[in-house]
């Protein structure tokens, strides 16, 4: 068994997305002792920014006049569509920063989708688990709906794209204990964090199950 996790915040030390996926990692971990988990921090060690470019253009232009840089690209997004290809079961977690989604991600997914193509179903019909944190409130009612422009482009591509079967769990709120204009917010913070607590849990045993 090969669990893939990947990591997205800029706050490795204190992340809040990290706890979560922690207690998602336990569970199956604690199913399949000794397997392998192939990680992947994208802001502890980024991918190079400019590494999709060479790829994509690698993809138009004939093997032989390929420069150096492309053809280092190239196996650059071949080795990270591998690492979803060959993984049985997946974590992702992913903040929201700046109303969309972590640049660190989008490098990794185009990246990916240069290794693979654009409509390779590299997780199909395996089950994965997508933890995405938020400093604010964002829900229906908020003055801030619809703002959460991370949230359906990483759904999209995991579950759509890459055909996972997904298990979404989003915490809302992760700044209240520490911004004072969000004081009145904070009992709702805890309880918002108790929940995703409980569904990381519930999402790694159901993980370790399939």
């Amino acid at each position: 068994m090969n669990l893939f996790r990947l990591d997205a915040s800029i706050l490795p030390g204190t992340s809040t997305s990290a706890e979560l996926a922690d207690l998602a990692e336990a569970e199956w971990t604690a199913a399949h002792p000794g397997a392998t988990i192939t990680r992947r921090h994208l802001a502890a060690e980024p991918l190079p920014a400019d590494a999709w470019t060479s790829a994509t253009t690698a993809g138009f232009t004939p093997e032989a006049d390929r420069t150096p840089q492309q053809r280092e690209a190239l196996g650059l997004a071949a080795a990270l569509a591998d690492e979803l290809r060959h993984a049985d079961a997946a974590i992702f977690a992913v903040p929201m920063y700046n109303f969309g989604v972590s640049q660190h991600f989008k490098t990794w997914a185009d990246l990916v989708i240069a290794g693979a193509g654009p409509t390779d179903p590299l997780l199909a019909g395996k089950p994965a688990v997508l933890i995405t944190t938020i400093g604010g409130g964002y829900g229906p009612g908020t003055p801030r709906d619809g703002w959460d422009h991370s949230s359906p482009y990483l759904q999209r591509i995991l579950g759509d794209v890459w055909q996972a079967d997904l298990t979404f769990i989003k915490r809302e709120l992760t700044l209240a204990a520490s911004n004072p204009a969000m004081e009145a917010l904070r009992d709702l913070a805890e309880q918002q964090h108790a929940e995703a607590q409980a569904a990381a849990r519930d999402a790694g045993k159901a993980l370790a199950d399939r």
